[in-house]
């Protein structure tokens, strides 16, 4: 029954989101944009470009065995842009964002000020839910293009000192292997985890009740939800695009 109601209080508020859009309070959208997005910059490039690392580290030892240098540019960018790199980021992000997210919302929550926007005739999901839910979602899409750049960046380097692989051949075998099917693939890939993170998110801290012990567990349910939705997605879409865009 709890599952149902879960999915239920999703679906609510995605609907209400959705409705909320019209009335967009774009200086909150501002704020969520420098929050969400510019605020986790910083850990986002710092973890894409150690998972680039540590990536090709460990491939490198299989790459010599079998002697396939030259598609170290391919397998890199492949598993970052498909699979490794939106999945990573996901993960980042609901853990931070995420948090914040459902912890603000559930600090208002228990304190009043929901009920009291409605009170006085205004539309939380409008000033507040959906400037939120955009602002994680452009976020979550324009930090995906700059962790790619850093982590295949980072990747090309440590090729070339683990394995005296030239940055032209690795860039090389980049883009001739790759299709604009991968990059599609990595781009909804990405927008999905970002809207699961912030419906998620919003859902368990609009469902907070009690007093300041609300909060915290509203901030951990909203991680550990959101990694599930994440993980869950990311299985129902690798099957689906890799027939579809196959």
């Amino acid at each position: 029954m709890r599952a149902v109601g879960g999915v239920g209080a999703l679906a609510l508020v995605a609907g209400r989101t959705a409705w909320g859009l019209r009335r967009l309070e774009r200086r909150e959208l501002a704020r969520g944009l420098v929050q969400f997005g510019y605020g986790s910059l910083p850990l986002a490039l710092a973890t894409a470009a150690l998972a680039g690392v540590i990536v090709v580290v460990q491939a490198a030892l299989y790459i010599q065995r079998f002697g396939a240098r030259a598609f170290l540019g391919w397998a890199a960018g492949y598993g970052v842009l498909w699979e490794f790199g939106p999945l990573l980021l996901g993960l980042i992000m609901s853990a931070r964002i995420g948090a914040r997210n459902a912890a603000e919302l559930a600090t208002l929550k228990v304190g009043g000020q929901i009920e009291g926007l409605r009170g006085i005739g205004l539309d939380p999901f409008a000033l507040l839910v959906a400037p939120r839910v955009v602002a994680m979602e452009l976020s979550m899409l324009a930090l995906s293009m700059f962790t790619f750049l850093v982590s295949i960046l980072c990747e090309a380097v440590a090729a070339r000192l683990t394995l005296d692989l030239p940055v032209r051949v690795f860039f090389g075998t980049f883009a001739q292997m790759l299709s604009p099917s991968d990059i599609l693939g990595g781009v909804v890939k990405t927008g999905a985890f970002g809207l699961a993170i912030s419906l998620v998110s919003t859902a368990v801290g609009l469902r907070a009740k009690g007093g300041a012990r609300a909060v915290g567990e509203a901030a951990a349910s909203a991680v550990v939800l959101g990694c599930a939705a994440i993980f869950l997605l990311d299985f129902l879409l690798t099957t689906v695009l890799s027939r579809w865009l196959a």
